[in-house]
């Protein structure tokens, strides 16, 4: 969403920059988003431009703000309000000219209420509020997404997984996706490291989709590859192909040339 934000507008050609708040310590953050200077504390041994001044008038997104310090959202607010920062171990004021994204997966105004998030800071940054349903009220976009992660880790794994069979898809838009877009996003990246084939198939699915029932197939139920006749039958209704073979029984395509080694059926295909 933020990328798409950054992108689409006007500062398309200025820097976009993201930091996930709930992943640095209050230490860590500070410097990461305001810089330091050499001697600000121990272990600095030399100077640091901060996020804000490297986003320089593009956009800085901040992930997971409902996570910040009391301390740091104090800072923060000042940013947003006076559009200048110092440096941690610097008195010298520097100009924000960046646009500032946040987002969170908590209901801030409710930690406003318990007293764990600043009032005027929440206020301050809800200038444009955009809420976006979690991923288990919108399962419509689930294939869009699913195909948008797939053509990403093609490229960033150098691999060509380019199809997902229909009940690999229903277990998707079965699942909960507890962690929203990031973890259907993580489950495709682990299905794209380990998946051998062209196709991903319900074999490939990670031990999450362990307590979801598997899809009956056209011989019933999912384990009914287990038996020898049941996978001679699927590759005659198949015409001995082995990938729609593997398919109808529901199963990869590898195990179903386990199957065939461990049941020794080797020697019944190569006499059809």
């Amino acid at each position: 969403m933020a990328e798409a934000l950054h992108y689409g507008g006007k500062r398309k050609d200025k820097p976009f920059v993201k930091v996930n708040c709930s992943a640095l310590s209050e230490t860590i953050l500070e410097s990461e988003l305001f810089g330091h200077v050499k001697g600000a504390f121990t272990g600095a041994d030399r100077n640091k431009v901060g996020r804000f001044q490297k986003a320089g008038e593009g956009t800085i997104f901040l992930d997971e703000i409902g996570d910040i310090s009391p301390y740091f959202q104090k800072r923060l607010l000042r940013v947003l309000q006076e559009r200048e920062f110092e440096q941690v171990g610097d008195t010298m004021t520097k100009v924000m000219k960046a646009r500032i994204l946040a987002a969170t997966n908590q209901d801030l105004l409710a930690k406003v209420k318990q007293g764990e998030f600043r009032k005027d800071l929440y206020y301050r940054l809800r200038v444009v509020e955009l809420n976006l349903p979690p991923l288990r009220d919108r399962k419509e976009d689930i294939p869009l997404l699913l195909h948008h992660f797939l053509r990403y880790f093609n490229d960033k794994l150098n691999k060509e997984v380019v199809n997902v069979y229909e009940d690999v898809l229903k277990q998707f838009m079965a699942y909960s996706w507890p962690g929203n877009i990031r973890e259907l996003k993580n489950t495709l990246e682990h299905i794209c490291i380990l998946c051998k084939d062209s196709s991903i198939t319900i074999d490939d699915l990670p031990a999450d989709f362990a307590d979801l029932s598997r899809p009956k197939t056209s011989f019933g139920a999912a384990d009914a590859a287990d038996t020898p006749q049941t996978i001679l039958s699927a590759l005659e209704e198949a015409k001995w192909n082995k990938t729609l073979a593997a398919h109808l029984l529901g199963i990869s395509r590898r195990t179903l040339y386990r199957k065939i080694k461990e049941y020794n059926l080797i020697e019944n295909i190569k006499t059809r």
